[in-house]
């Protein structure tokens, strides 16, 4: 039925819609812009007031970032990390996930929630306590330290992601590739696969990303010795605040993960439209 009052209608989405775009513009579009301009601000040429933009612009403030501050490195070692916590979370969640998207018992509930509870938890208090364990257990090695904190703290998004995805899972396929004989790896590769696919790849990126921006265990367990790239940035956010510097290896660490945001994105509504449609 035709709305009575259709001029009206599509004013109100206009006002919604130029909304939308003034909020993203004051929450993303600003800030971001702001960091590519102090970015470029030339060091020899100090961006101050009144001048309402840089006086120069130029590469010099990447070039001495990228040669002097030990970025290299640090990228090389969050990005190693990152993988090593992405592919661990995901092979850890798997059961769990499975129990529950698959499987009905008591006290489900209470352990779904309980699985979430360290993400209640502030992450610098959990750091503290967790850098104690480490050394009780006589783990010294930065990388695998930071690999272990950082699994455990994300697993439950990667629980949480795997389970929408394993309820998807049509039961009726199941059933039908069981009554024709199927064995448990060709009833995983045709009823689960296709369903768990975008599931699988949205909590891999999501834990990815999570893991190279984390600041506090890479702080705590790494430091001095094992950098990553936020704690090269928070270093320059430190008592020698640096802005174009810090705008700089902001961009480096912002970017690309949101470039893996939008891909995680575009998995994670293909997931629900296969969940949603009862596809396998």
């Amino acid at each position: 039925m035709a709305s009575p009052f259709p001029r009206a209608e599509r004013w109100r989405n206009r006002l919604l819609i130029l909304l939308a775009l003034v909020v993203f513009f004051l929450a993303l579009g600003l800030p971001f812009a702001m960091a590519v301009l102090w970015s470029l601000v030339d060091p020899s040429h100090p961006w101050a007031y009144p001048n309402v933009l840089p006086p120069v612009l130029s590469f010099r403030r990447w070039v001495e970032i990228w040669t002097t501050s030990g970025l290299q490195q640090a990228l090389v070692n969050s990005y190693m990390v990152a993988t090593t916590v992405a592919v661990s979370a995901i092979l850890l969640a798997l059961p769990t996930a499975y129990a529950f998207g698959r499987l009905e018992f008591r006290g489900k509930a209470v352990a779904q929630m309980l699985t979430l509870l360290p993400l209640a938890m502030p992450l610098f208090v959990l750091a503290m306590f967790y850098v104690a364990v480490l050394s009780r257990l006589g783990i010294y090695s930065r990388f695998l330290g930071i690999a272990i904190g950082h699994t455990f703290y994300f697993l439950p998004y990667a629980i949480r992601l795997l389970t929408v995805s394993f309820s998807g899972v049509r039961q009726d396929l199941i059933d039908a590739a069981r009554d024709l004989g199927a064995s448990r790896l060709t009833v995983f590769r045709h009823a689960y696969l296709p369903v768990l696919k975008p599931g699988l790849l949205a909590a891999l990126i999501i834990v990815f990303i999570l893991s190279i921006e984390e600041f506090a265990i890479s702080y705590l367990v790494g430091a001095p010795d094992f950098t990553t790239v936020p704690t090269i940035l928070f270093s320059y956010l430190g008592y020698n605040f640096i802005r174009p510097s810090a705008a700089a290896v902001s961009l480096i660490l912002v970017v690309p993960n949101v470039l893996l945001m939008l891909i995680a994105e575009r998995l994670l509504k293909s997931t629900g439209a296969s969940a949603g449609s009862g596809k396998g």
